[in-house]
C-alpha cells in the first residue's frame, strides 16, 4: 500500500523557519517525483515545489524562490521542504504527492498528474 506522511508544520513568526518532512512507503521515492504543495482558508491548492527522483530536477513556485528548499535522502525514502524567512501568507496546509511517471523539471507539473497524496500538515506564520 503506498502511503506519504506528511509532518513539521506548526506555528511559528514571520521571518522564521520550518522543515517539512513527506515519508513514503509502498514504494520507492527514487523511482517517482515528489511535490509539495499548499492550500491556504479558502484559496485554490497551489503547487509549491518538486523534485525528481530520477534526476533531482527541482521546480519551484515563484512565491518561494530563494526562501524554500526541496531535497531528499533516498536511504530514507523521505523529501523534506526546507522553509526559510516565512511569512504570514505561507499560511496553510501543505500536502506532498507522488507522481509515478516523474515529470519534475524546471517548470510545474499539473496536480492531476500526481498519483498518491499524503494528509497535510499545517504552517501557520503569525505576523
Amino acid at each position: 500500500e503506498v502511503q506519504l506522511q506528511a509532518s513539521g508544520g506548526g506555528l511559528v513568526q514571520a521571518g522564521g523557519s520550518l522543515r517539512l518532512s513527506c515519508a513514503a512507503s509502498g514504494f520507492v521515492s527514487d523511482d517517482h517525483a515528489i511535490g509539495w504543495f499548499r492550500q491556504a482558508p479558502g484559496k485554490e491548492r497551489e503547487g509549491v515545489s518538486c523534485i525528481s527522483g530520477r534526476d533531482g530536477s527541482t521546480y519551484y513556485a515563484d512565491s518561494v524562490k530563494g526562501r524554500f528548499t526541496i531535497s531528499s535522502d533516498n536511504a530514507k525514502n523521505t523529501v523534506y521542504l526546507q522553509m526559510n524567512s516565512l511569512k504570514p501568507e505561507d499560511t496553510a496546509v501543505y500536502y506532498c504527492a507522488a507522481d509515478r511517471v516523474d515529470l519534475c523539471s524546471s517548470t510545474a507539473v499539473p496536480q492531476y498528474e500526481y498519483d498518491y497524496w499524503g494528509q497535510g500538515t499545517q504552517v501557520t506564520v503569525s505576523s
